[in-house]
């Protein structure tokens, strides 16, 4: 009898183990099959978020500012207390600098990176462009995926967006090859962010 009863025991442990790992990466939106990627951790049993809701820093008069960060093999917003400058030109250079900080400690430990590279510049569009147009310093398609897919959400969430809440983005101002692509950060790029490569429409 008290071996049926060790068995027992045995198998509700096990059960209850598998019951919670499930729970865990259900509650994250993390897909069981990993995807290699060009930028971003392998899918892995982490958090997704931030005890308190997200990294408060040191900055006077700081308003919460979203922004989209790496997290497992999608990418999730990251509220932050900083200061972002009212002036359209130094938002969005602003906004570039929150993506490519390094996350803090308590983004780091649910999780969260950034995939964006730290040379990266943006600038508002160059004449003739739509009037909400950004211009990035490396062309759209040698940005790693999970890089743009960042980016699109990041701006598409403030009031750079259209109204209808895309974004146009393009390459280098001299760039004549590459037409602009207006973006949407939807559930498919939120969840596949890979997809970033294909996503978009030609302006």
């Amino acid at each position: 009898m008290s071996a049926r009863r060790g068995r027992l025991a045995r198998l509700a442990a096990t059960t209850l183990a598998l019951g919670t790992a499930a729970t865990l990466l259900g509650g994250c939106g993390i897909r069981s099959t990993s995807v290699p990627v060009d930028a971003g951790a392998a899918p892995s049993r982490v958090a997704c978020m931030i005890p308190g809701g997200g990294e408060t820093r040191a900055v006077p008069d700081g308003a919460a500012a979203r922004v989209y960060l790496v997290c497992g093999s999608r990418v999730a917003p990251v509220h932050r207390l900083v200061r972002l400058p009212e002036k359209r030109p130094d938002f969005v250079r602003a906004l570039l600098d929150e993506l490519q900080d390094p996350p803090g400690p308590e983004e780091e430990s649910a999780g969260f990176e950034s995939a964006v590279p730290r040379d990266l510049k943006i600038t508002e569009g160059r004449d003739g462009d739509p009037e909400n147009a950004l211009r990035l310093s490396t062309p759209l398609d040698k940005l790693p995926r999970y890089a743009l897919a960042q980016i699109v959400c990041s701006y598409a969430d403030t009031g750079i967006a259209d109204d209808d809440g895309t974004v146009v983005l393009g390459g280098p101002a001299d760039d004549t090859a590459h037409p602009l692509r207006r973006y949407e950060c939807d559930t498919a790029l939120r969840r596949s962010p890979e997809a970033a490569e294909t996503a978009g429409t030609t302006v």
